[in-house]
């Protein structure tokens, strides 16, 4: 049974939350505090995190930044802020989801099921021999999940490391930004196009030499994105 944390403040919310995950089969545990929650994410064998951006005691965006520094399990942030910049920093600092408060639990439910699924899949992997993928100074470990840039490794987080081994697994061949997000999320884009963009800039930041003129992925202006051989 996958076990679920839910940092949030607002204690209506979060048990509302935590009885439709329960009724999927989920196990749930529930921290109000930023710094409980944290401590919780960081202690506890949980597989998924759901977290609100405003917190007492610390915000979601320094728990998101801490956690990434420890862990690739799937973080799922949630808030009443609307606006793109606030979706962009939490991307950007490693979240794999955005959700804009008031949504669905059904929806929740429903995007937990779809990163919970294809992490576990990632992660389940038997193969007996590491499966890599090599090109032009980039190796991509998929079976040990890890990316040497000319011999040096750098940290992914799990959607990072996903866009960029589709991408390379995929070399010359566009694809749009919703191709992408279905393929990476599991699910329609339903508009949010900036978690590709924000995902692509922070791939771009590890293994590009100069990000205003990439080697590597390229922006098909007015279309989307390719992997360069």
């Amino acid at each position: 049974m996958s076990k679920i944390l839910i940092v949030e403040d607002e204690e209506a919310i979060a048990d509302l939350e935590k009885d439709y995950l329960e009724m999927s089969g989920y196990e749930v545990i529930i921290e109000n505090d930023g710094i409980k929650g944290l401590e919780s994410a960081m202690n506890s064998d949980v597989d998924l995190i759901i977290l609100d951006l405003m917190l007492p005691g610390m915000d979601g965006y320094d728990i998101c930044k801490q956690l990434r520094e420890e862990k690739n399990i799937p973080i799922i942030m949630v808030s009443a802020k609307k606006d793109d910049i606030d979706k962009i920093r939490g991307l950007g600092l490693g979240a794999d989801d955005y959700m804009t408060k008031p949504f669905s639990p059904s929806e929740l439910v429903a995007r937990v099921k779809a990163h919970l699924s294809r992490y576990e899949r990632l992660i389940g992997s038997n193969q007996k021999s590491n499966d890599t993928v090599e090109i032009r100074g980039i190796k991509i470990d998929k079976t040990a999940r890890r990316v040497y840039i000319n011999g040096e490794e750098k940290v992914f987080t799990t959607k990072e490391f996903d866009l960029l081994t589709f991408l390379a697994e995929n070399p010359n061949h566009v694809f749009t930004k919703e191709e992408l997000f279905r393929e990476i999320w599991d699910m329609d884009s339903i508009g949010d196009i900036a978690t590709v963009t924000v995902h692509i800039k922070k791939i771009r930041e590890k293994i590009e030499f100069d990000t205003s003129k990439p080697q590597y992925i390229e922006t098909i202006w007015g279309v989307g994105y390719r992997f360069k051989v």
